[in-house]
């Protein structure tokens, strides 16, 4: 059993459905509206439990959709099937590290939602792997964890773990359950895509908004939390905000 298998049971009750994780989430779906038609063949890396595929799917767009882990993959058919609206997704097992030899034709976009190419270490490989399977024009919507999150630090350091606080600044990443967590800044990660991908746009999902994991707390504080959201989606491409957000999301445009 993978760390993911591990986690799917809890995945959606942790995130997926909470307050802050809901509104993060919205926050990514704006964006891919924006950029995948209703028609276009969207192939999603790091699916989880398919609330994504399912939102892209209900507006038309024809999505493949893998991830590595098996269990996150049924739970995904699980939701498709009880789905009441008659919508079609198709799930398949796959891996970062496998893309560059699989087979499933070409696509006319790519998402990869919070942090999946987080657990890659070689990001220009996946970059040049991802270029070969879009057609030149396709887009990629990429959320990924950045290094530098003031809320993370405050929070962690006022409960006394520092090493918690300050773990995506370390040189190698973080250790999770056996898996090298690598956190690279939105330069970094541009430069690596910049061979094969052009930057249209880059924002924040998480900056003025606190990580999920806050919202048994700051939870009870609606009021509060929606007005950060609301703040952050009016300021979320100005700078600092992407830089410094639990999540700094890409827009990329094939070359």
């Amino acid at each position: 059993m993978t760390a993911f298998d591990a986690m799917a049971s809890t995945y959606d009750s942790k995130f997926t459905a909470t307050r802050i994780g809901t509104m993060m989430r919205r926050a990514v779906w704006a964006r891919c509206a924006a950029r995948f038609a209703p028609g276009s063949r969207i192939l999603e890396m790091n699916c989880g439990t398919g609330e994504d595929a399912l939102w892209l799917a209900q507006r038309g767009v024809q999505v493949l959709a893998t991830d590595v882990s098996p269990a996150m993959l049924r739970l995904a058919q699980d939701k498709l099937a009880a789905s009441p609206s008659r919508v079609s997704a198709t799930f398949r097992r796959l891996a970062w590290e496998e893309l560059e030899a699989f087979d499933a034709g070409t696509f006319d976009g790519v998402l990869s939602n919070f942090g999946g190419l987080n657990c890659v270490s070689d990001l220009a490989s996946c970059a040049r792997a991802l270029a070969a399977k879009l057609r030149p024009g396709a887009a990629a919507v990429l959320c990924i964890m950045g290094p530098a999150v003031p809320w993370e630090w405050v929070w962690f350091l006022s409960q006394g773990k520092p090493a918690a606080a300050f773990r995506r600044l370390k040189r190698d990443g973080a250790q999770w359950s056996g898996i090298a967590i690598h956190y690279p800044s939105v330069a970094e990660t541009c430069r690596a895509f910049a061979q094969e991908f052009r930057l249209l746009r880059k924002c924040a999902i998480g900056a003025l908004l606190p990580p999920p994991y806050t919202e048994k707390w700051l939870g009870r504080h609606p009021r509060l939390i929606a007005a950060l959201d609301r703040m952050e989606r009016r300021f979320e491409t100005v700078w600092p905000l992407p830089m410094l957000a639990d999540h700094y999301l890409l827009e990329l445009e094939r070359i």
